[in-house]
């Protein structure tokens, strides 16, 4: 489908990827901050846009820690402005990327109808942007896709992320170092095949909320071991008192789209 697609979030690691994988297609990208209203309103009015991938956020939870106000006046309010110019221009199609910090740790493999109770603060920043796309959106002709995404990286991911920040403390640590809180299981799925994804949606029109994940878990200790030995360095490990889970369940996402999961991690950060 011929689809004009409207893209925030375009600088960021994922938006890059998206940009440079679909070459052929012109977005139309929102480049001023989503915070400013009218400039939303704006770009939406004054361009063709069938569909729009909201990418545009603030992340890292070190910068949302850093200033929660910001965060909360991008990642909610910034949604709000979106969320409302393209209800007035009755777009067909709408992909919000959202987080699995919506949800709580469990020992089970995570379904999108388990109980959302957020493990941060970015991650309820996102939930109460996700509330408001449901509420907006329902009884309208707009479709919308809630993408959780679970963790994510690739070899350009830039700072404040796990894989890049233990790659540059590694690299530059002398031949030894202690890394901590790193006794945890989580989720990592390529940016390759969340770029991927958000296409086979828009073309079915999926509509509703869907796990971005790979449905494996992956002991963040092992990465920092693989990274380790890539530079030839030793760790030493000072553990965090319990031991999280966040893993996907994505049997919903495998009907939809087939998943080929590396069997190393370093197929994705190297």
């Amino acid at each position: 489908m011929n689809y004009s697609i409207g893209l925030t979030g375009s600088t960021g690691s994922l938006g890059k990827i998206i940009l440079k994988n679909n070459r052929n297609i012109k977005f139309k990208c929102f480049k001023e901050d989503i915070r400013n209203r009218s400039a939303v309103f704006n770009w939406v009015r004054k361009n063709k846009i069938d569909v729009v991938f909201h990418l545009a956020a603030i992340v890292p939870i070190k910068e949302v820690n850093k200033n929660m106000l910001k965060a909360q006046k991008v990642n909610f309010s910034g949604t709000k402005n979106i969320v409302d110019a393209c209800l007035e221009k009755k777009i067909k199609w709408f992909f919000f990327s959202s987080t699995s910090h919506v949800y709580s740790p469990s020992h089970k493999k995570i379904s999108e109808k388990n109980q959302k109770k957020p493990i941060s603060y970015y991650g309820l920043t996102k939930l109460k942007a996700e509330n408001y796309i449901i509420k907006r959106f329902k009884n309208t002709k707009i479709k919308y896709c809630i993408g959780r995404i679970f963790s994510t990286t690739n070899k350009n991911q830039k700072k404040n992320y796990l894989v890049p920040d233990l790659k540059y403390k590694i690299r530059n640590s002398k031949k030894k170092i202690t890394l901590k809180n790193l006794n945890h299981y989580r989720d990592f799925i390529s940016m390759e095949d969340i770029s991927k994804i958000i296409f086979v949606l828009m073309n079915k029109k999926f509509n509703g909320v869907l796990n971005l994940g790979s449905g494996k878990g992956i002991f963040l200790k092992d990465i920092a071991k693989t990274i380790a030995k890539k530079y030839d360095k030793e760790v030493i490990f000072s553990d965090n008192k319990k031991t999280t889970y966040l893993v996907a369940n994505v049997e919903r996402l495998l009907k939809i789209y087939k998943l080929k999961i590396p069997k190393k991690i370093e197929k994705i950060i190297f």
